[in-house]
């Protein structure tokens, strides 16, 4: 029996990480900016009351170890950033819970086996595109050449946006050794989806994560006066990019996938000019591996296909991309059975959206637990979940811990 973890404390920190870094327009935890850097501040300081000292490693990604009776090492956490106006609780819920799981054995003496928080740097890769960045640098998936000439929306580089974070990008994957101790890695998140709401389901366990293909598409035409260019002789770059962006949802409701065109910027940018540049990233997502290739050739074709029917030339770019990802399996049957218990079902999901332990599961066994978002909105400050279904979520995360600990 694990010890009794306080899930108040634990609501009332993220409580308190909201007022120092949200607000009216929601969470403002970008990745190595200010307010991320704050959040950092104040999980250093629930790790100090622990008697626990944080490190940083070579990616930025924050671990603070409690040495348990066996060595062998449980990772418990999530991330602290967010994506710009987000929600309180995307992520952070994860970290918070997981200080509670150290916070109730340093009250109740040695854990079972030696315990690491982890705070994942840059879960969600809102600033340069590449999501998972600390998270696969330790997995080893991380390859400085290919991220290093990433800008952010104000043209700062990301080897010199990192670099002020104390974090050299050529270094990152050096974060690797910290895998080598880890035995398993659990992480609690929101759903972020309408399914556990809809089916009246507060918690649920996670049986993997879909694979992603995230895409640039760069279409270079030639601006031109909006009035007095004949419609037959423009060369629009926009409608290039447009053309494309609704044959990617077309392409993915075939494919019973997803699509989005998330991002997309037109240059000069002025209503009185014809579009002469446009910029559109398009994230594609299948749980299946073939699906997915489809859906990314289909995708190409489509922007060949656009760039020649309106005069453009079009460059491709792969900014990132993650195979479907299966959790260990006896992590999976210990997260339904604790959910049974705590909440009278053992529903599994499949995630849509990205995570950390996604990138973990690729070298060590890692499962995740969900709980129910309300209205299924995520990424926005309306996100929520009810107090009764987050004391319900950390509790259950708490007996996971230490199920996994216990329970060859």
């Amino acid at each position: 029996m694990s010890p009794a973890i306080d899930a108040s404390r634990v609501i009332a920190d993220l409580r308190e990480l909201d007022r120092r870094t949200g607000g009216p327009e929601g969470a403002r935890r970008l990745c190595w900016g200010p307010e991320w850097a704050e959040a950092r501040r104040f999980l250093e300081e629930l790790i100090d009351e622990l008697g626990l000292a944080p490190e940083i490693d070579e990616a930025g990604n924050l671990w603070a170890y409690m040495e348990g009776e066996d060595e062998r090492t449980l990772a418990v956490g999530s991330h602290l950033d967010s994506v710009p106006q987000g929600g309180w609780l995307d992520g952070a819920l994860g970290v918070m819970a997981a200080v509670g799981v150290l916070r109730a054995w340093a009250d109740s003496g040695s854990p079972p086996r030696t315990l690491a928080l982890v705070d994942w740097a840059d879960e969600e890769g809102a600033r340069f595109g590449r999501s998972l960045f600390g998270s696969s640098a330790a997995a080893g998936t991380l390859v400085p050449e290919e991220v290093s000439g990433l800008r952010d929306a104000d043209g700062r580089g990301i080897d010199e946006v990192l670099a002020e974070s104390g974090v050299e990008l050529q270094k990152a994957p050096l974060a690797a050794s910290r895998l080598e101790r880890l035995d398993a890695l659990l992480e609690l998140h929101i759903e972020q989806g309408p399914v556990l709401e809809s089916e009246g389901i507060p918690i649920a366990a996670v049986s993997g994560t879909v694979g992603i293909e995230r895409w640039r598409f760069l279409f270079e035409g030639h601006a031109s006066h909006a009035g007095t260019t004949p419609m037959g002789e423009r060369h629009d770059a926009g409608l290039a990019a447009a053309t494309v962006a609704l044959e990617a949802e077309r392409i993915a409701d075939a494919h019973n996938g997803v699509a989005t065109a998330g991002s997309l910027q037109l240059r000069p940018g002025a209503p009185t000019v014809v579009p002469g540049e446009a910029n559109l990233v398009v994230d594609l997502r299948n749980r299946e591996i073939g699906e997915l290739g489809e859906m990314l050739e289909e995708v190409e074709a489509a922007v060949e296909s656009a760039a020649e029917n309106r005069g453009c030339y079009s460059v491709v770019d792969r900014l990132w991309g993650i195979e479907p990802v299966d959790f260990d399996a006896r992590l999976i049957g210990l997260a339904r059975d604790v959910c049974k218990e705590v909440a009278g079902s053992d529903r599994v999901l499949v995630s849509g959206a990205l995570h950390d332990a996604a990138e973990v599961a690729r070298k060590l066994p890692a499962a995740m637990l969900f709980v129910r978002s309300a209205g299924g909105v995520s990424h926005s400050p309306e996100e929520d979940s009810s107090e009764e279904d987050l004391e319900l979520a950390i509790r259950a995360y708490a007996e996971l811990a230490e199920r996994a600990m216990t329970h060859d």
